[in-house]
């Protein structure tokens, strides 16, 4: 049934073969160009790169502390870990003032005036340490006067 149909494809492709086989001069150049879209368009397609989204990793909580301790525990465990802090601060305090010594020792040895290079650098430790407590209660207050916004905001919504 197809055979005697209009549709079918046999005769068209006969039809091709036979203009094909004559000897035209232009034949294989016209048939380069004819095929060349297709060819670019199946390269385009393969080339193309679809990336899919990661997968979702899984989480692994590591408990660092029993769940059921107790407040006199945690106190404890806080305790304990403010001790090991203050020993590490104690620590390199110490560090930092043997430092100064042999800096003081080598500028002596050098010939500097030690003395007055320590009270500038004291100055300078003593105009750090008011900077950044006035940058700590400047945040502070802007950190106050943000929160009391927030609340005088929600308390007025009706």
């Amino acid at each position: 049934m197809l055979s005697k149909s209009r549709f079918n494809p046999k005769a068209g492709i006969l039809d091709f073969w036979q203009e094909f086989r004559k000897p035209q001069p232009y034949r294989w150049p016209i048939l380069f160009v004819s095929s060349l879209p297709v060819v670019l368009i199946i390269t385009w397609a393969i080339s193309e790169s679809v990336y899919i989204p990661p997968e979702r990793p899984e989480i692994t909580y590591i408990p660092s502390f029993a769940p059921g301790r107790t407040d006199e525990e945690i106190i404890a465990s806080n305790e304990a870990n403010q001790l090991r802090k203050d020993e590490r601060e104690a620590r390199i305090a110490e560090l930092e003032e043997q430092k100064r010594e042999a800096y003081k020792t080598l500028g002596a040895a050098s010939g500097f005036d030690v003395e007055e290079m320590e009270r500038r650098a004291e100055e300078e430790r003593a105009a750090q340490e008011a900077a950044d407590e006035a940058r700590r209660q400047e945040l502070l207050a802007n950190r106050v006067d943000t929160s009391d916004g927030e609340q005088e905001s929600e308390g007025s919504t009706p």
